[in-house]
């Protein structure tokens, strides 16, 4: 009997531990939803843009810097896909940010490089501060560029990359489409219950 009982709890932690290293069974990013802060983008018009303005859309959010080529393929890719969702409920927004160590641009490139790279979503700049209070980044943490934040309709983050417990597979079209698409198929009324 205690054999019997040995070898099924130990059946039971081998299928949790092939689970829990195995990447085909990792279909949610690893992050437990939680509300998002209300966050200000300040588009190169002058115009600002609350986060929080968007609740009732799912909202792909890219935090940036102009001088990344990796960061700008993945704008690329964002904008295709605002681009095919977008009239469905998905609104993608441009965070673009100094780097460390550099001094203030004030985000005076965002215009003329929203118009270069022919992004056809919104796209502001802020501070390093304010992305650092936003993506809850201390001090001594490394700032992995970029880092996609996905936001359900009711404004609730459910995906992150970037900072620890992030999901690199945001960057990846198919897996960023992925997710998107089964956000926008759920019911506001079913998330807020």
């Amino acid at each position: 009997m205690a054999l019997q009982y040995r070898s099924k709890v130990t059946a039971k932690l081998v299928l949790l531990v092939l689970i829990w290293i195995s990447p085909a069974f990792a279909t949610q990013p690893s992050i437990a939803p939680r509300k998002s802060p209300e966050f200000t983008i300040s588009e190169p018009s002058g115009r600002s843009i609350l986060l929080s303005s968007l609740k009732g859309k799912v909202v792909v959010m890219e935090f940036f810097f102009l001088q990344s080529n990796h960061c700008i393929q993945v704008a690329k890719m964002l904008n295709k896909l605002n681009m095919e969702m977008g009239a469905r409920g998905l609104q993608v927004v441009g965070v673009v940010f100094d780097p460390p160590n550099m001094p203030d641009s004030g985000g005076r490139i965002v215009g003329p490089a929203v118009d270069f790279f022919k992004l056809t979503y919104p796209v502001g700049y802020s501070s390093k501060a304010d992305v650092d209070r936003y993506l809850e980044r201390k001090q001594q943490q490394i700032l992995n560029i970029p880092q996609i934040i996905v936001i359900d309709r009711t404004g609730m983050i459910r995906a992150a990359s970037g900072a620890a417990g992030g999901d690199p597979r945001l960057e990846d079209e198919n897996s960023l489409r992925t997710l998107v698409e089964g956000l926008l198929r759920e019911r506001i009324s079913t998330l807020s219950k």
